[in-house]
């Protein structure tokens, strides 16, 4: 525990210490630096040739349990804009984002999204579900943010980016159409959905599945026997044909509960992972199916559908 102690305290120590103001801005590019690979994507759509993006968390990183390093501090000090998703997702980063406002012209990308919209869920000290991407039409709320942060620092592009941005959210609104559709080719009993952690709420309450977790909002909470034995009776009693696994998470804990599944309630429960593992906090590889947050979203959605389908 003491070992923990001193690592949190020393990288925390490499992102919040030390440094003056952000630096000058005088010509395209903007330096940006964003915290996860699914803010970054939205960045890139807007700024397009006028930012040079650089991602703190790349594929298949959690970033409920990412723990900062000096390189980071080293490209935060270096950005001209620093994107952040918010609502706590990034932890202590959040804070630290917060609270040096003089150092890094940091933002949250989710600012614009009312009270009303989010889901409560008071873990790792925030008040509310930070996977709001997983709601197309919520997501686009992301887009505004970054366009207006953009052509405040670099106004020479404000008509530029304000083209990108409502070419970006026509094209949200047609991938959110895809999904209710695709969707809605599942009988309504049929739509459960379980996975490792409980990052599917949004997509849950905007396209009409039950959603179940084995682990809360954030990966960091802890998994008991309670837990375990709660998820696998659900399981049996409804005869859930399927659970899903998350690129970024690890799936100990569901094959347990699919085992007691299988032991305590005679059901066997089909684990999808592999290439067909969900991507939940983090996008893939570039050359992935989940590559981008659209290409995401579409492989997300085709794999649930096809396993829930059967």
């Amino acid at each position: 525990m003491l070992r923990l102690v001193l690592l949190l305290s020393v990288c925390s120590a490499a992102i919040g210490c030390g440094g003056g103001g952000p630096p000058e801005f005088t010509a395209p590019p903007v330096r940006v630096v964003c915290t996860t690979t699914i803010v970054a994507d939205v960045v890139k759509h807007v700024g397009k040739e006028r930012v040079a993006v650089e991602t703190l968390m790349g594929p298949g990183v959690d970033p409920h349990r990412y723990l900062p390093t000096a390189g980071d501090r080293e490209q935060l000090e270096g950005a001209h804009l620093v994107f952040f998703n918010g609502l706590h997702l990034e932890g202590k980063m959040t804070d630290t984002f917060e609270k040096s406002r003089r150092r890094f012209r940091a933002f949250a990308v989710t600012r614009d999204i009312s009270e009303r919209d989010l889901r409560p869920a008071d873990t790792d000290g925030g008040a509310h579900d930070p996977h709001v991407w997983f709601d197309v039409k919520l997501w686009a709320k992301s887009i505004d943010p970054i366009r207006a942060e953009l052509a405040k620092l670099d106004p020479g592009g404000a008509a530029f980016y304000m083209t990108n941005a409502n070419d970006y959210r026509q094209e949200l609104d047609k991938l959110d159409a895809e999904v209710r559709a695709a969707a809605g080719t599942l009988p309504k009993e049929r739509r459960v959905l379980v996975t490792g952690h409980d990052a599917f709420g949004y997509f849950g309450r905007a396209y009409g599945f039950e959603v179940r977790g084995l682990q809360g909002v954030s990966t960091a909470s802890e998994v008991g026997t309670t837990d375990r034995d709660r998820l696998a009776e659900f399981l049996g009693a409804q005869r859930v044909p399927a659970v899903f696994t998350e690129t970024s998470v690890p799936d100990e804990g569901l094959k347990a509960v699919l085992d007691t599944t299988r032991q305590k309630y005679g059901h066997t429960v089909r684990l999808v992972g592999g290439d067909d593992a969900l991507y939940s906090d983090a996008l893939g590889a570039p050359t992935s199916p989940g590559g981008t947050y659209a290409g995401m979203v579409r492989h997300n959605i085709k794999v649930i559908v096809d396993a829930l389908s059967k």
